[in-house]
């Protein structure tokens, strides 16, 4: 099968397209053929491994895995022994976070893994460009109490995980603030923004206005930088560690004898979150936002364009047309 391999760290460089094995199913593994999958900031941050945590992670000097890609839709193409969730020719979407590999025309997962059958109004573009940020914007969600409808702020709310956290939020019940560019700010009223925010225009850590939530969605602002529109019992979350790390050591040293507070929850992904996002889809409550569609053959420029820190939403690359 052809992949999207890398060996070493670097920029879009460093990756080639090649034929490499095609993986089969185990005991209790689908494999699936790929249809879609996309490029998002976990995969050029493993790319370049410039924080030290990737790289212990992903591999100290070399990766160990050699096939980025963390999102997938296609259609199951064979079974392993014991499987009963999937069967060939079923449309399926979802997640392989931390064992990558979906920048392939093949992938086996575990059936009771991060996947499950694709929603009916979706193409396979949309299905793919999907999980990756209501995975990581629901990490926060679900961490915010509702019930007094709180006002919520999105710094980076035009990206794939801005993007998830507004309509996650909306959805949820919040008065939410979107900050993003110029161009955007129709995009964030359509989705469900109750107010925007130009970045180019305005510096929103200088408001007057206070938030029970600020969440930094790109991770380009900072705690302290945020505490003057914070409530006096406010949460401000990051997508990033921040200077010197500061946003992993912060949550030790903030909130416990009351006050503002500030939390890096680790993300996780489940087949629950997929089957929730499922049925946020089905229903119409989130709606996929994809910036550009490459080809498998386009990865160099499908990575260089997420390097540049400018994509709405989310960019795709296309593996095989339906």
């Amino acid at each position: 099968m052809k992949a999207i391999v890398y060996k070493n760290y670097g920029g879009p460089e460093v990756l080639t397209l090649t034929e490499v094995d095609t993986p089969l199913p185990g005991e209790g593994e689908v494999q699936v053929k790929i249809m879609s999958t996309t490029v998002n900031r976990t995969d050029t941050g493993f790319r370049e491994a410039t924080y030290l945590a990737v790289r212990v992670v992903g591999g100290l000097f070399h990766p160990k895995q050699s096939i980025l890609g963390t999102e997938f839709s296609g259609i199951v193409s064979q079974i392993g022994e014991g499987v009963t969730l999937f069967k060939p020719g079923d449309f399926v979407f979802g997640l392989n976070t931390y064992q990558f590999g979906t920048h392939a025309e093949y992938i086996c997962v575990p059936e009771d893994g991060s996947i499950t059958l694709m929603p009916e109004n979706l193409s396979f573009n949309e299905a793919s460009a999907v999980c990756d940020g209501m995975m990581l914007a629901n990490n926060y969600i679900k961490r915010i109490n509702f019930k007094k409808r709180p006002q919520l702020l999105i710094n980076g709310a035009t990206g794939s995980i801005g993007i998830a956290a507004l309509q996650l939020a909306k959805y949820h019940g919040a008065k939410v603030t979107a900050v993003g560019n110029t161009k955007n700010l129709k995009l964030l009223k359509q989705l469900g923004a109750d107010e925007v925010i130009d970045y180019t225009q305005e510096d929103f850590t200088q408001r007057d206005k206070k938030y029970d939530t600020v969440l930094d969605a790109v991770g380009k602002s900072s705690f302290f930088a945020c505490k003057k529109i914070m409530n006096s019992r406010a949460t401000y979350y990051s997508s990033e560690l921040g200077y010197r790390w500061q946003n992993v050591f912060l949550p030790f040293f903030t909130g416990y004898f009351g006050g503002k507070k500030m939390r890096f929850p680790i993300p996780t992904d489940s087949k629950e979150d997929i089957q929730y996002f499922k049925m946020l889809l089905e229903f119409e409550h989130y709606k996929p936002v994809i910036d550009k569609v490459f080809s498998m053959e386009q990865f160099a420029e499908a990575h260089a364009y997420v390097d540049t820190g400018e994509k709405t939403g989310n960019v795709v690359i296309e593996i095989a047309k339906p």
